[in-house]
């Protein structure tokens, strides 16, 4: 069977500092790391497994901007990596303001341009 592209937009891989914590708990405060990122969404590593629909707070540094970048993510899927230690979490972002959006557009897309 074909492996088929559903997602909306390109990913790149990419590393960025990535401060996360659950919505309406501000004392949840973690640091972490990206492994991939797009328009609507992320991959990052997490220190524990959130429940689907889990909305996290984030706070992301991308290469070319200065300011943090604020957004909300929905956890779509939390798989546990290595035991009881690293889980990859799966987001999509949730009420992006445009500004935003085009912040994170135009870094996929010079990562994407200095890889062809």
């Amino acid at each position: 069977m074909e492996n088929v592209e559903r997602r909306k937009y390109p990913r790149i891989k990419g590393t960025f500092v990535v401060s996360y914590r659950i919505l309406e708990d501000v004392d949840s405060a973690d640091l972490s790391q990206t492994k991939n990122i797009s328009e609507g969404g992320m991959l990052l590593t997490t220190n524990r497994k959130f429940e689907k629909g889990t909305l996290l707070m984030l706070n992301l540094r991308l290469p070319f901007i200065e300011e943090k970048i604020e957004l909300i993510g929905r956890v779509l899927e939390s798989k546990e990596i290595v035991k009881d230690l690293i889980y990859e979490t799966r987001l999509c972002f949730v009420e992006v303001p445009e500004e935003t959006r085009q912040k994170i557009r135009a870094t996929v897309q010079k990562f994407l341009e200095s890889e062809s």
